[in-house]
């Protein structure tokens, strides 16, 4: 299932029945795409072959309310990157979650492990979650959202 900061509609459904279940969750784009990760500034700094040049939250009048720049002075603020911070909000959501961020770098790689060892406290996650804007344009166009989660158990 798809679970970030800034796609948790599965939270009060299915994550609630899988844990009920026993069930562990695989949340893949735990980055929000590359939203969380503050490398993404513009549909400019995408590859001309991106398929997010495509995706309505990357759409230039959507892509500048959709990033989260609280939250990246969050993580500066704890000395941690913005896409060890992301992860580490999801693997704070249980130890039946397992998030898998796309990494085509070893670099990223062992970026991305590091979020493992970031503490976060009930009043950081708080701060965390309020800093992420309300998302501007569907998760998918609207072609391909008939075939995703939305909100039903």
């Amino acid at each position: 299932m798809e679970w970030s900061l800034n796609t948790r509609d599965i939270e009060d459904s299915v994550a609630k029945t899988a844990r009920e279940l026993g069930v562990g969750i695989v949340a893949y784009s735990p980055l929000g795409r590359g939203l969380l990760t503050g490398a993404i500034a513009s549909i400019e700094s995408l590859d001309a072959k991106d398929w997010r040049k495509g995706n309505p939250r990357f759409a230039a009048e959507n892509l500048s309310k959709n990033i989260a720049i609280d939250f990246f002075a969050i993580a500066k603020a704890k000395g941690v990157t913005p896409a060890q911070l992301a992860l580490a909000w999801v693997l704070h959501r249980g130890d039946d979650v397992v998030p898998i961020p796309g990494t085509k770098s070893q670099a990223r790689l062992i970026e991305n492990a590091g979020a493992a060892t970031v503490q976060l406290t009930p009043d950081e996650i708080v701060a965390i979650e309020q800093s992420i804007p309300e998302q501007v344009g569907g998760r998918y166009a609207d072609a391909e959202m008939s075939s995703t989660f939305q909100g039903r158990a």
